[in-house]
């Protein structure tokens, strides 16, 4: 059973929609059948309907772990020290009882899975976890030491002149509206970023572009809120990108994607020595 109070960010809202933004990765089919089944109490009262919630209203909702965590994970590769899956969207790596860590866990019947990097909730692409904390504390020393390389794929509106390039700004974090914003310039609080970008193909009836993405620095937001300040917004990025454009291709949440690890140690990397220049690639 999970508890959830309605804040005043869904006043007036209907109940599905409250559960879906607020229960990541539960599906429409699961309210309404929690619904059909009456497992839905709103301030202890059974409902069948999809009812309107108000700021205050405490929702009960009775569903068993398989449904809240979904359909099992899609795993890309795995070995005796990693797993590397394919995240989907709208599902956060950590952070809370339905995350894609703790689908993993429910899947795998262990506790033994640990996340080596983080994707956005609506970014879906290959996802790092370790398997033991020995191996966990080297691949998060070769994150650091940019010893591990991610590529993105990203969809964008419009057509970049030069086919490749090094883009290169600073980037700000504003934590209590969870944005971030670029500067060209250097700022007080703002640190640099590098971000790369390869056109892989165009649609000129479109106006879009396929891109490649390699991040020099990985900073939150980087690669939309980058490409968005330079004139090159990702389709369906509700936050840095274009409203009218997002809605002119029906999407709802980013095309973006992370495409592609390598693992590139230039030092000892302990027993995971054998991953070293091997490329693992989304399906």
């Amino acid at each position: 059973m999970k508890e959830i109070i309605v804040n005043s960010k869904y006043d007036g809202k209907k109940l599905n929609t409250f559960l879906q933004n607020t229960i990541d990765g539960i599906s429409i089919n699961a309210v309404y059948k929690a619904l059909r089944k009456r497992d839905i109490r709103v301030n202890n009262i059974k409902v069948s309907e999809n009812v309107v919630v108000h700021t205050g209203d405490n929702i009960k909702i009775y569903i068993s772990d398989e449904q809240l965590l979904g359909k099992a994970v899609d795993i890309v590769y795995e070995d005796e020290n990693i797993i590397v899956v394919n995240k989907p969207a709208g599902i956060e790596v950590t952070g809370n009882s339905t995350c894609l860590t703790n689908i993993l866990i429910h899947q795998k019947q262990t506790t033994d899975i640990f996340p080596c990097h983080r994707l956005d909730r609506n970014t879906c692409g290959l996802v790092l976890f370790a398997k033991n904390e020995e191996s966990l504390n080297i691949l998060l020393d070769k994150f650091k030491n940019r010893e591990i390389e991610k590529i993105y794929r990203a969809r964008v509106y419009g057509i970049p002149k030069t086919s490749q390039k090094l883009l290169e700004a600073y980037l700000f974090k504003d934590n209590k509206k969870s944005m971030v914003y670029i500067s060209d310039v250097p700022k007080r609080g703002y640190v640099q970023i590098q971000t790369y970008y390869k056109v892989i193909e165009t649609n000129k009836k479109e106006n879009t572009s396929l891109l490649e993405i390699n991040l020099l620095t990985g900073k939150t937001h980087q690669i939309r809120a980058h490409l968005a300040h330079i004139g090159f917004p990702i389709i369906g990025d509700g936050k840095y990108g274009n409203n009218e454009i997002n809605k002119r291709f029906h999407k709802k949440v980013q095309e973006l994607y992370s495409y592609s690890i390598c693992f590139k140690f230039n030092s000892p990397a302990g027993h995971l020595e054998y991953l070293n220049q091997k490329l693992i690639t989304k399906k």
